[in-house]
């Protein structure tokens, strides 16, 4: 899901467009709707707004380093990051939308400015992983077009743009590939034709068909097993992706 330096540009609007789309969903949903569960265990939709913001701001923190050279981590550390998603959680619809344009516009505005050189920069994420700047985008997208399925406000990952469907499934096998906890695995997109393998684990490899957003759903454990289909019989049982 990187993009490369030259691709940033393009990069950024597929991210507004579905920033753009997030809001709006959290726009219908009200106080009593946002107070709601989510489909992540223990989190209201309250909370997966308030996790999209902050990610924004990390992300944006992340740029930073990037532009300045100068180390900055994403967030102050796991603890920080919990209590900030459990402090914001709660708050009116209106503070939600606007901490949610806020930031995500700020991220872009921050990105759009970026100087070519600082694309190649590298950061390191929250997880560890040491990564050229230029992902940053990728990164952001798929938090936006995953969560947004969390809502469970009737977007689903049918509703994915084409592309993005496609970006998505190629960065989850990306992840899933160094997974050794995986089983190997053939991708096949019916509706792309793209083909990808993921999954380090020892074993004979399994063949898993389905349209691109299928796929996808279903590496990041949003799918509960349906869509994509087996050539040699059940689906296997991944892990958790995260």
């Amino acid at each position: 899901m990187s993009p490369g330096p030259a691709g940033t540009a393009a990069s950024a609007a597929r991210v507004a467009a579905a920033q753009e789309r997030f809001r709006a969903t959290v726009e219908t949903l009200g106080e009593a709707g946002l107070s709601e569960p989510s489909a992540l265990p223990g989190w209201t939709r309250g909370h997966v707004c308030a996790h999209l913001a902050r990610n924004a701001d990390g992300l944006r923190n992340l740029l930073s380093w990037a532009e300045t050279g100068t180390p900055r981590p994403m967030y102050a550390g796991a603890d920080s990051r919990a209590a900030d998603i459990e402090r914001d959680a709660p708050r009116p619809a209106a503070v939600h939308l606007a901490d949610l344009e806020r930031s995500g516009d700020e991220f872009l505005a921050h990105a759009r400015r970026l100087e070519p050189v600082a694309w190649s920069a590298e950061v390191v994420l929250r997880n560890g992983d040491r990564v050229p700047a230029h992902r940053l985008l990728g990164h952001r997208l798929r938090e936006v077009l995953i969560h947004h399925v969390d809502l469970r406000a009737g977007f689903t990952p049918a509703d994915w743009p084409a592309e993005d469907a496609r970006l998505l499934l190629e960065s989850l096998a990306g992840d899933w590939s160094r997974r050794s906890d995986c089983p190997p695995l053939e991708l096949h997109a019916e509706d792309t034709g793209d083909r990808f393998t993921a999954g380090a684990g020892a074993g004979t490899s399994v063949r898993v068909t389905g349209a691109a957003h299928e796929l996808a759903a279903w590496l990041a454990g949003r799918s509960g097993g349906r869509g994509p289909r087996c050539s040699s019989g059940p689906l296997p049982v991944l892990p958790a992706w995260l």
